[in-house]
């Protein structure tokens, strides 16, 4: 046992568990403000709730070790899960240390997929929804892709902090629920802007903050791959912000926060797979090109094809996911991680073609059972708030409460 390594590990738990505060605040500044509680009450109440689940049933079935469809209930209530390292994912920290980090990656994959269906999902609904969601998508994809026996896994694919499991994961499932809930009301000329930009601006420094507890702590170490996953975080996150900006720049004639915002997050996607297995140069063209993929995703085509997702998070997680996946099988060396592969820039194209493999598996079986899901969900309870209530707002439909008051 190292303490060195167990201390950031524990830190960086903590860091990736601020980003769904950090993700609340996004979100809750892009909808409307008879919204806005309603987004940061989605993203608590999937804390509490996956902190609980993960621990009863959810830590089990998504790492315990085997090649099924998942692990299967032996780790259930932490059941065998110590405070010993276990030397198939956590050779020098306790095993419990691993578990929680793991478990701030199944809160914020879930809670990605708000800003699909936001201003117009039934809370008890959303509820049903996400359990379900979170023990038939994301234990299943975690498990192929990072525990030991997964298929994905095996065949070579890497994601070193959640490209394939959490971005495109929850991208492709926003996509599914924006698409069979339906617009927003009176949407269809004109989208609401965000109604509070400097609570986004807070929520990307949230999530910028604790993405280095997400690419760095996945290293598990306190160490020189967790320094590298570190230092091309923040290079690709800078990158995309400034792409971004000057995208808008050259095609609106003024940059904007917002912009820049979107693109930070963009190129944090991004890099997410990457971080352990890419140099600071692939970091650069990465956080560059993927600005370029998403504002076309999510100002040109999403207009065009009329889908309402709310908050671009298809636009942003599963195109930005994508392209981070597949640059992975570019621009992978082994200079930087022995452990992982080169791409095809450095000798081996068969990686490119294994990351795309990755992502079709991802994309197809997260986008069918997703929609099953929503389907039976629907029919049981409905999904969609009625008129009024959508009219009325969700933070006062559904919770009876107030963001902002008036003083007379």
């Amino acid at each position: 046992m190292n303490s060195g390594d167990t201390a950031w590990v524990l830190v960086s738990s903590a860091l990736v568990m601020l980003m769904t505060p950090g993700l609340a605040f996004f979100y809750g500044g892009m909808v409307r403000r008879k919204n806005v509680l309603s987004v940061l009450m989605q993203c608590f109440f999937i804390l509490c709730l996956v902190s609980v689940l993960w621990v009863v049933y959810g830590y089990s079935l998504a790492f315990a070790p085997g090649k099924g469809f998942w692990g299967g209930f032996q780790w259930a209530m932490l059941n065998g899960v110590g405070l010993e390292p276990y030397n198939d994912y956590s050779a020098t920290i306790p095993h419990q240390a691993f578990m929680i980090f793991q478990a701030m990656f199944a809160i914020i994959t879930p809670a990605l997929i708000i800003g699909a269906f936001a201003e117009r999902m039934k809370f008890a609904s959303f509820v049903v929804f996400m359990v379900a969601w979170l023990t038939l998508v994301y234990a299943p994809i975690c498990h192929w892709v990072w525990a030991i026996g997964g298929f994905v896994r095996d065949m070579g694919a890497l994601d070193f902090a959640g490209g394939t499991v959490v971005h495109i994961n929850a991208g492709i499932a926003a996509l599914v629920t924006a698409l069979m809930i339906g617009r927003r009301k009176n949407t269809q000329k004109h989208t609401p802007s965000p109604h509070n930009l400097p609570f986004v601006a807070l929520g990307t420094a949230l999530l910028w903050f604790g993405w280095f507890g997400f690419n760095a702590g996945s290293a598990l170490g306190a160490n020189g791959l967790a320094a590298n996953a570190f230092v091309v975080t923040n290079t690709a996150a800078a990158a995309a912000g400034l792409s971004w900006a000057l995208i808008e720049w050259m095609r609106n004639g003024k940059p904007t926060l917002f912009g820049i915002a979107s693109g930070a997050v963009a190129g944090l996607v991004a890099i997410t797979p990457a971080a352990g297995f890419v140099n600071v140069s692939g970091a650069l063209i990465i956080g560059l090109l993927v600005s370029v993929f998403c504002y076309f995703a999510a100002v040109i085509i999403k207009p065009a094809l009329g889908y309402d997702d709310a908050l671009d998070a298809f636009g942003v997680h599963c195109v930005g996911g994508i392209w981070g996946a597949l640059a992975t099988g570019l621009f992978a060396t082994k200079v930087v991680n022995s452990a992982g592969n080169d791409g095809l820039f450095y000798g081996n194209p068969a990686l490119f073609f294994v990351q795309l493999k990755a992502v079709a598996i991802t994309v197809v079986y997260s986008a069918i059972v997703t929609a099953v899901i929503y389907k039976v969900v629907d029919v049981l309870m409905g999904m969609r708030v009625n008129a009024k209530d959508e009219d009325i707002g969700l933070d006062l439909a559904e919770h009876h409460e107030r963001a902002y008051t008036m003083l007379e």
